[in-house]
Order: structure tokens, then sequence, then C-alpha cells
């Protein structure tokens, strides 16, 4: 049987560049990359978040073009952030994997115990943001994927935010999860991890792949409609401050509600083909894997795999989670 594994993978070619951050490294809030602006009216606290993981650029190209623009908020408070800088600094487009971290993944490091016992940057910087996150009412945390593939929204469980996903109207897939095992993210902290409606939203973006010059477009798209949906800024402020940002609206969206994770036991992970995300198994049993020696079989028919990939797998590392797809 042929397999796909982390020995096999390729290099892709990494198109997108490197934004220059320049003066807006700064911030503005004595929080290196973290810049808030207040209207002075009452509205919501909405934050937008970019570089969680230091090779995810197209996030950085959004929020930079954010400050470019000069855009502030009419009513309520926005804070954009770049997160993990000290990763970012590392990056080489001949190794962007290499940057994905310094220490450990910035987005599993959202619990309170982790971020006071500190000791990784990246448990540091995560004590850094964690009053801009807690401020929050809105967050949108930009990110972009291992692998070639269709963007994906991710909402967690909440069925406030999957009311929103379908009121931004893009992209096509949404996610609906509870999560990794192996910590929690950003946008599943604190009040945003509440299953009752408290009034918060947040939405996770995987824009495409890390260096498609197309994940900025996404990012950039995705960006202006959660402004607008926030009530921060109009909708015609917005177009008209970030020209060309808006792109067309999906055909149809469909939600994906995760059933469950395939965790890699080691770095010997192995796909019988090299999937790419999004596959609809059609028969339950179907062997898509190896876990060192054990078969990994679809669990139900019409199994979606989501986000599958190879690339980072070790022990603990989840390679791809299952899906059940309906119509939005």
């Amino acid at each position: 049987m042929t397999s796909y594994s982390r020995a096999q993978v390729q290099a892709l070619p990494f198109d997108l560049p490197r934004p220059e951050l320049g003066p807006w490294r700064a911030g503005n809030t004595g929080v290196e990359g973290v810049w808030q602006f207040d209207s002075g009216q009452p509205g919501r606290q909405v934050l937008v978040s970019a570089l969680v993981h230091g090779n995810e650029l197209c996030g950085a190209w959004a929020v930079l073009g954010l400050l470019q623009a000069g855009l502030r908020p009419q009513r309520g408070r926005l804070t954009l952030a770049f997160c993990n800088l000290a990763a970012f600094d590392r990056f080489d487009p001949a190794q962007p994997d290499a940057s994905r971290f310094v220490d450990e993944d910035l987005n599993r490091q959202w619990l309170l115990d982790r971020m006071a016992a500190g000791g990784s940057q990246e448990r540091q910087r995560a004590a850094a943001l964690r009053p801009f996150v807690e401020q929050a009412d809105w967050l949108l945390d930009l990110h972009s994927m291992h692998e070639p593939g269709q963007p994906l929204l991710l909402t967690g469980v909440q069925p406030r935010n999957l009311a929103l996903a379908r009121r931004l109207a893009t992209p096509e897939h949404i996610v609906v999860d509870a999560g990794h095992q192996d910590g929690v993210r950003m946008r599943d902290f604190g009040r945003f991890g509440e299953l009752a409606d408290n009034g918060t939203h947040s939405l996770l973006i995987e824009c495409g792949f890390h260096g498609d010059p197309a994940s900025r477009r996404v990012a950039q798209d995705a960006s202006l409609r959660f402004l607008a949906a926030s009530g921060v800024c109009d909708a015609a402020t917005l177009d008209a401050a970030l020209p060309g940002w808006r792109q067309a609206d999906a055909a149809q969206q469909w939600a994906l509600e995760v059933t469950g994770p395939v965790v890699a036991r080691s770095e010997r992970f192995a796909f019988t083909q090299p999937f790419v995300g999004l596959e609809v198994i059609a028969q339950a049993g179907t062997v898509i894997g190896d876990n060192d020696g054990e078969p990994v079989t679809t669990p139900y028919d019409d199994c979606v795999l989501v986000m599958p990939s190879v690339r980072q797998a070790r022990a603990g590392v989840t390679v791809v989670r299952f899906a059940r797809r309906r119509r939005l």
C-alpha cells in the first residue's frame, strides 16, 4: 500500500512575500505589536489578531493594511495585534515551517496555569496579550494552513459563532469544532469558550496555504466583513478605506461538524493517499492512514477530512479531523 508520510513531504513554493512591519511593529499600548484605538463612543471591543504562528503571513498583511489605511473605529474600541513576533523574526521562505513558533505553539497556551508558569517564549507572550484578549467582545484570529486548500472558518461549538459565520456569507466551509486536546486556542479562551450566549463572538479563519498570495486576499476580505458585522465601523466606511478588499460571497456554505481528531503517535504517521482536505469518504471503515502500525479508518459514511497534513507530524499532534457535512 502506498503511504504518504512526513519524510516524503515535498517543499512547497512560498510566493507570499514577508511584510515589512517597520514602525507598525512598535504598537501604541506598551506591548510590542499591539495597537489600540478608542472611538470614545459606546460600542464593542473588537480584536483582530495575526501572526499567532510566525510563518502565517497573510494575517500580518491584513493587519498591516488596516494600520496603513489609518482605520479608526467609529464606535467602541479596535485592537490590532501582531502576536508572535519572535517567531516571525525567524521566518525564512526556504524553511517556513521552522518559524511556526520558537518554543511551543502559541495557539495552545491559552490556559491560566500555563501563562502563569511562563518559561517558554510563547507562554510569556500569551500572558502579555492576555489583557487585550480578555477585554475583547469580538475576536477574529487570522491564520493560514500547512497545505494548499480552500479557506476554512472555525467557529467552535457556540451557536452564536455559527450564526455569525452565516452572516458573513463566506467562506464556503465552516468548521464546527471543540478545539485541540493539547491545549486551548485564543479563540476558545475565557468568555469566548462559554457555550451560553454572552455577547461575545470569536472566529478563527484558515485563509489557505501559508505561501499562497491568495491567502492575503482572503484575510483582507474576512477582516473587512468581520469589522463591518461588529459595528465598530460602517460597511461603507470600510469599503472606502480598503478598496479591493471585499471579495464575492460564497455561492453556498457548508457546516463541517467535527466529531474527533486523529492524533499521531510519532512522526511516522502516514496517509494512504495525498489528501488535500475536504475529501468526502463515502464508506465507513475506509482505511486512510497508518498510525505506527494501527490502521486509521473513517468512522461513518460520507466522512469529511478536515486539514489533513503530516508536515508537523509527531507524537501528540493532530494530523486530520473527521467531520459530518450539512448545508447552512
